[in-house]
């Protein structure tokens, strides 16, 4: 497998049989003692059958379950380097954290979240999808709350180097920019679950009107994913009252760069009078520093 295996765990979670999310649970419970366990010692922890322990790994993709106990051991391993090396003992923020230690645990969380998004990047379908946003007449993204905000960012930046990119916090708006679409028309659209009704109903619209929809979304087997065209994964966790909660922005943030460098590197010889025209058009809105 390659990346994070307690984040794939609780990917799959909502496509698993429900003897097997007891699996998942009890390893996401305690990954560690998890490493050591066998199959009958995690059967009996989850209350099911060893078949179940078993089917649960398979479907994680491994090939049995002493695969999965190696890739276990080896997240285990790397993610408590991880946490001495940020100087933090746990990941959940506390009422009792010194402001110190919040930070630490922000940043920490904020850090991996990016490191582990690149690691798990489907670099065929960052390609697929950059050429597609490149030789495109008009890009239009959706999104709504926080998954709004990394749509808008991504308008933005493609903006700025001479992409005709539409973006809009109106949900109703968006439904007008997809209806608008058509074969010359790349539409991106940020979930973290795949499943907001309004974002669904937008790549809808926008694939039936032609264009090549883009679904940044956490969970590939989502509503969203399967109506798009292609999907770049966000392999981040929300809960609330952890610094986790905070990640799925950023790995959101995170694929809105690397799509928007990628396309530049293919648009790199229009790439300079873009910024130049889009930088001077902006320069006078700043005032001049001020003598020191």
């Amino acid at each position: 497998m390659d990346g994070d295996v307690l984040e794939a765990i609780r990917a799959i979670i909502p496509r698993l049989r429900p003897a097997e999310v007891q699996v998942a649970q009890a390893v996401l419970d305690d990954p560690s003692s998890a490493v050591s366990a066998t199959v009958t010692t995690l059967a009996e922890r989850a209350s099911v059958s060893q078949a179940s322990v078993v089917r649960f790994a398979k479907s994680l993709g491994f090939a049995g379950y002493p695969a999965f106990r190696v890739e276990l051991a080896q997240e285990v391993s790397r993610r408590a380097v991880e946490l001495e090396r940020s100087n933090i003992a746990e990941g959940e923020l506390n009422p009792s954290d010194t402001p110190a230690e919040m930070v630490a645990k922000v940043a920490f969380h904020e850090a991996r979240t990016i490191e582990q998004t690149g690691r798990m990047l489907d670099l065929d379908a960052l390609e697929r999808i950059a050429h597609a946003i490149a030789e495109s007449d008009r890009v239009v993204t959706f999104g709504v709350g926080a998954s709004g905000l990394a749509a808008a960012d991504l308008a933005q930046k493609l903006q700025r180097i001479g992409i005709m990119c539409l973006s809009s916090h109106d949900t109703h708006v968006q439904l007008v920019h997809a209806a608008l679409a058509d074969d010359r028309t790349t539409a991106i659209a940020f979930s973290f679950s795949g499943g907001t009704i309004d974002v669904l109903h937008a790549v809808e619209v926008a694939a039936g009107a032609g264009a090549f929809t883009v679904a940044i979304t956490n969970d590939t087997d989502s509503p969203l994913a399967r109506a798009a065209s292609a999907t770049l994964r966000t392999p981040a966790r929300e809960a609330t009252l952890r610094a986790a909660a905070l990640a799925s922005r950023m790995a959101q943030l995170a694929v809105a760069d690397f799509v928007f460098i990628r396309v530049a590197q293919l648009r790199y010889p229009d790439l300079d009078a873009a910024l130049s025209a889009t930088r001077a058009a902006v320069g006078a809105q700043h005032l001049a520093p001020r003598p020191r």
